[in-house]
């Protein structure tokens, strides 16, 4: 089942392993025992579980926070076959059943967002989402301009040039290498198979699907993010019905590492985790503000 210890401060901490599917998944649980509320947290593409150790730790004194790595990331095996956001969404739903978790905040990084869009929109869950909060979250693809589509266009034909047999057998190692070095540093990073799984969601364009999210909706963003741009934010805001949107100045597309502090008091304050005495201090800072944030 995995190892089992304890946490500072009474809390908590379970690293298990579970099959979902015929895969094997790695997971933790960290807040008090008996807490009645749960959050789960998707991670962002190729990442593993701990990254997010900090976010679960600004909530999880009142919260049971459910961290886990997505099959083909962290620990997790990856699928037999291409996954597309839909069937991750797919896997998601095992995995809350298989907890027997019936309502939680989801909380999405980058590639999590893509998965909580799809869930969100969906009338069939096994379990209920409260809150969402998503954290400089893809879902948006860009539009390309016409000398992009001329690059892409280049590439594609140099790539099945120079992958065709002939070719191929003549200067092996050279195009391997060529081929290596083509692609986001995720795509590069990722195996053959996630290398499939990563083309099919980038090239999902999902802002049509925004709209269908009913649920409270925390947008946290770095305004430097260069991998899902403030833009992107701008988009989710305006179509999402009911979506706020919190801009960390000064970070890119890990702000909640980047702004620590800052992130803590915005998530433990939307998801109602403030205890009495941060109440108080953050309503005199407003007072001394003159009520700006």
């Amino acid at each position: 089942m995995g190892k089992c210890g304890l946490r500072t401060s009474g809390l908590q901490e379970r690293i298990m392993n579970i099959t979902i599917d015929g895969l094997n998944i790695n997971y933790k649980i960290t807040g008090p025992e008996g807490a009645e509320k749960t959050a789960v947290i998707l991670q962002g593409w190729g990442t593993g579980m701990d990254l997010y150790d900090f976010a679960a730790g600004c909530i999880n004194d009142g919260y049971r926070v459910v961290q886990f790595d997505f099959p083909g990331f962290g620990e997790s095996d990856e699928p037999r076959e291409p996954w597309r956001p839909a069937d991750y969404a797919d896997f998601f739903c095992s995995f809350m059943e298989a907890l027997d978790i019936h309502e939680a905040v989801l909380i999405g990084h980058s590639y999590g967002s893509r998965v909580i869009i799809k869930l969100a929109g969906r009338s069939d869950l096994p379990f209920d989402i409260s809150k969402l909060v998503i954290i400089d979250g893809a879902g948006i693809m860009p539009e390309r301009s016409a000398a992009q589509k001329r690059k892409v266009k280049r590439y594609k034909m140099m790539r099945n040039f120079l992958t065709s047999k002939p070719v191929h057998a003549m200067f092996p190692e050279v195009i391997d290498y060529w081929m290596s070095q083509q692609g986001s540093d995720d795509y590069r990073n990722s195996s053959p198979m996630m290398k499939k799984c990563l083309v099919m969601a980038v090239n999902e364009d999902q802002r049509e699907e925004l709209p269908q999210i009913k649920q409270d909706t925390l947008l946290i963003w770095g305004d430097l993010d260069d991998a899902t741009p403030i833009g992107d934010a701008k988009i989710m805001e305006e179509k999402i019905p009911e979506a706020a949107l919190v801009v960390l100045e000064g970070t890119g597309h890990y702000s909640f590492l980047e702004k620590p502090q800052q992130f803590r008091g915005i998530i433990r304050s939307y998801l109602g985790a403030d205890t009495e005495a941060e109440k108080t201090a953050m309503a005199s800072e407003e007072a001394g503000n003159g009520g700006e944030l």
